[in-house]
Order: structure tokens, then sequence, then C-alpha cells
């Protein structure tokens, strides 16, 4: 165990390492890999197993460093959306947003990619791909044209949408819990940037699909006259859901009022519905590799964390920009940016948050604040290089594939590359102009 101790901040950050290896190469879920992780940090003792040492609360408690604001967030979260998402409500908004398309293609793509990019910003990216993708199927089939434009552009509009809000991306979750940041702090200060980056993207592929987005006026009366009346199943359930869900939005935007924690609102929200529903049948539909994933990720950094090679990271990120704000801020945006395209973004802005809260104790909360958005819009942001940056990209995909319309690696990164470039080239001049200026 000397052995150990003494190497800690290597062997913690070996295990890191490798499990991010295992999280990119995808051969084992990565729940399990970041299970065995956190099963190894605690085995080896880099974070402790006693709540207690010496009648005195252990501040290395493998517990302490499992963030369950974030934990809380995302369950009562998805709660939330599984019970609203029943009634059909978001399938009659789209559907309703399609009629005024009057069946153009062109204008198809701007309005899905526009409804994708909102719902995310409310409800989590892949639920949101999955509510739209037999939309655009169903459409794609009536004008008959490809589908995959269309689905490329939704992929690209739900990570640029969810980048948006707290509750839009899981990264930001982490990022809003460890920084403090508000549910509105998020909207005041990226909601903006992504409105830019969304109409830039969404004209940049309106460009480059021309071509394919071309039906016969048959078929684009067809879309025109959708029958919308039956899609809304129970209109009690669907009011008393999307009350619920209102409040809880409108919770979070008063968060600087009335002082209570985003998860705590979502929370109650999740619990008033589940009066409602078979608590056994619900619960079986979370998310739980999800939650169980973030739970071992925490405990994997948390012995890194414990071991000071946290503070290491963060000393070396100020020695490499000679403690330059603006250097700094464009090293995590474009390095968050870059990464976040080639592993999983979750366990980068795991590992990222903790540095971040290193360098605000060394250099104080002003010189920090901007870093945590370049670091919220690299991470989210970055997900659209590849098809397996984001995993709304690989839902998708892998449907995409069922229905006959496969989307290859490098034909997406063909797409995904120009997009992140775009995204972070007009994200660079707001952090710059924003912030730094």
């Amino acid at each position: 165990m000397d052995f150990i101790h003494a190497n800690a901040v290597t062997i913690s950050g070996l295990i890191l390492l490798i499990a991010y290896i295992f999280i990119a190469l995808e051969k084992i879920p990565k729940v399990t890999v970041a299970l065995i992780g956190a099963g190894l940090t605690l085995l080896l003792g880099l974070v402790s197993q006693n709540k207690v040492v010496n009648d005195t609360l252990n501040p290395h408690y493998f517990a302490n460093f499992v963030d369950f604001n974030v934990i809380f967030l995302l369950v009562s979260m998805m709660i939330l959306v599984l019970i609203t998402t029943k009634s059909g409500v978001f399938t009659w908004l789209a559907n309703e947003l399609l009629k005024l398309t009057k069946g153009s293609p062109t204008k198809i793509l701007f309005a899905l990619g526009l409804f994708t990019a909102v719902v995310s910003a409310f409800l989590d990216n892949v639920t949101t791909v999955i509510l739209v993708m037999p939309i655009t199927f169903a459409i794609a089939k009536q004008l008959n044209i490809n589908p995959v434009p269309i689905l490329i552009t939704e992929i690209m509009a739900s990570n640029i949408g969810g980048t948006s809000t707290l509750i839009g991306d899981p990264p930001n979750i982490i990022i809003g819990s460890a920084a403090g940041f508000s549910f509105m702090d998020f909207v005041v200060e990226l909601a903006p940037v992504v409105a830019i980056i969304l109409f830039v993207v969404l004209g940049f592929f309106a460009l480059v699909f021309r071509k394919d987005l071309v039906a016969t006026e048959e078929n684009m009366k067809k879309v025109a006259s959708i029958d919308n009346s039956k899609t809304i199943t129970d209109k009690k359930h669907m009011i008393r859901s999307m009350s619920v869900l209102g409040l809880v939005i409108a919770g979070f935007m008063l968060h600087d009022i009335i002082h209570i924690d985003t998860y705590v609102i979502a929370m109650v929200g999740a619990c008033i519905l589940m009066l409602f529903e078979k608590p056994t049948e619900l619960l079986e539909k979370i998310e739980w590799n999800t939650i169980f994933f973030f739970i071992g990720l925490f405990i994997i950094i948390g012995g890194l964390e414990a071991s000071g090679g946290i503070k290491l990271m963060a000393d070396w990120l100020l020695k490499v920009t000679s403690g330059s704000q603006e250097a700094t801020s464009m090293v995590i945006l474009w390095g968050s940016g870059i990464i976040s395209g080639i592993i999983d973004n979750i366990p980068y802005t795991a590992t990222m948050s903790p540095m971040l809260v290193e360098v605000q104790k060394t250099m104080g909360a002003e010189y920090t604040y901007p870093l945590w958005w370049a670091l919220s819009l690299g991470a989210c942001l970055g997900g659209n290089m590849t098809i397996i940056g984001a995993a709304a990209n690989v839902i998708v995909s892998e449907n995409a594939a069922k229905e006959g319309y496969p989307i290859g690696f490098m034909q997406f990164m063909k797409y995904g590359v120009p997009v992140v470039l775009i995204s972070l080239i007009i994200s660079t001049v707001y952090i710059y102009f924003r912030f730094l200026n």
C-alpha cells in the first residue's frame, strides 16, 4: 500500500487514461468500463471507503466525489421527459411545424433542424432525435427523397441546441454544478452564440444538400396536408405533463429569486408526475446505464483529485499558457472541441471541471469565468465532428442503417469537420469579444 500511496497520481492517472481508451474504442459498454475503474480506485485505496476517520468526516470518502446534484437532475429530467413524451405532444408540434413548410424539402430541413435544436435545449439530445427520426423517415418516404441529409442536419442541430441551456447536454449539467451556474446563466451567456451557430449551420446544409432536396409538387402537397388530429393520445395527460414541465423550467429560470437548486425543482416535478404513473414501469425505462456511468466516472476522477493529479493538470495548463486568460480560453475551447469529437464529451468534461475549480482557486473567479464557457462550447459543439462524438450521433446512425440508409464514419466526418470548424470559429470570436476584450 505504501507503493500505491507514493505513486497515487500515476496510478489514478493510468486508470483514467485506460478508461478513456476503452470508452473511445466502444468494445466494452462504457458503464462497465466506468464501474471497473471505480472498483479499482476503491480497491487500491485511491479514495477512501470510510466516511469517518478518527471521529472526523473523511474528505477523501468516495461518495464525496460523486456529484449528486448531477445524478438527481439527470434522473429527474429523464422521468419528466419520459412521462411528457408519452402524450405525443412533441410529435404533434413537429407535424404542425411541417405543415407550415408546404412540403418544401429545403424548408423541411430548416424546420426539423430548428425543432430539434429548440427541443434539445430542454430535453436530452437522445430523446429528441428518437422523437424526430420516425417523422423524418415518414416525410422522406412521402417526398421520395433520401432522409440522410435531414438526419445529419438533425444530429448537428441537437448537439448545437443542447449547448444553450443547463439541461440541454450532460457536459453542461456537470459544468453548472461545478461552477455554480444557474439555468439563466447558460441562457444569457450561450443562447445568443448558439442561435448564430445554428442558423449558419442550417444555411450551410441547405447549400450543401440542395441537389438532394428536390421533390414533386404532388408529393409536397401530401406532406402539407398531414393529419395531426390523432397524434395526441391523452389530452389530460398532455395538459398535466406539459404544465408540470413548464413549471419546472420556470423554476429553473427563477433560480436567482427563489434560491432552490435545479435538481430539487426537477425532483419535485418528477415526483408530482409519478403520482399518476406506475413507478415500476416508469423506472424500468430510466437510462440507468448513463446514471451508473456518471457515478463510476466521478469515482475514477475522484482518485485523481484526491492524489493531487487534478491540481498538477491545472498548474500545467497555466504554465503552458503563461497564465494568459486569452490563451487559456482558446486552448480550452479548441482542445475541447477536437478532443470531444474523438472521445465521449462526458468523461472529458468530468475531468476538466475539477481542473478548472483548481485554476479558480489559484487565479480567481473572474479569471476562470470565460474558461467555463469555453469548456461548454468546445465540449458540446465538438461532439458533431465524428459519428461517435455524441450519443445522439450513434443512435441516429444505427437507426438509419436499420432503415436501409447507412451513414458511414467518413461520410459523417465530411460534414462534421466543417460544422465543428464553423462552430469553433464563431465561438472564438464570441468568447473574445464577450469576455476577453
